[in-house]
């Protein structure tokens, strides 16, 4: 079965790229936090506050934001996510999921 992934983004392009590589992986995208296998987290934004949480609950973060804001990228990997630039976040989603 593949993973559940939830993906926090208010882009919409975004994430309906993000959830076309999920599928492609028979992954499932999900709401529901306490279940998910995987995060998939915007920065900056209101999920970058849960990232602490979930590290902390041993699911894996990937975060991910303009590169124009490296700030946000550090503090998420501070907080123990694997983050990205918005241009390697597809990329580095297929790794995670099919690695």
């Amino acid at each position: 079965m593949g993973k559940r992934v939830l993906l926090v983004t208010a882009d919409l392009l975004f994430r309906s790229k993000l959830a076309a590589v999920v599928a492609a992986a028979g992954g499932e995208v999900t709401r529901d936090e306490a279940t998910c296998d995987l995060a998939v987290l915007e920065l900056p934004g209101p999920a970058a506050d849960r990232v602490g949480e979930l590290v902390r609950r041993r699911v894996p973060v990937l975060a991910f934001g303009s590169h124009v804001r490296p700030e946000a990228l550090r503090a998420a990997r501070e907080a123990g996510a694997t983050a990205v630039p918005n241009s390697q976040v597809e990329t580095r989603l297929r790794e995670l999921l099919n690695g």
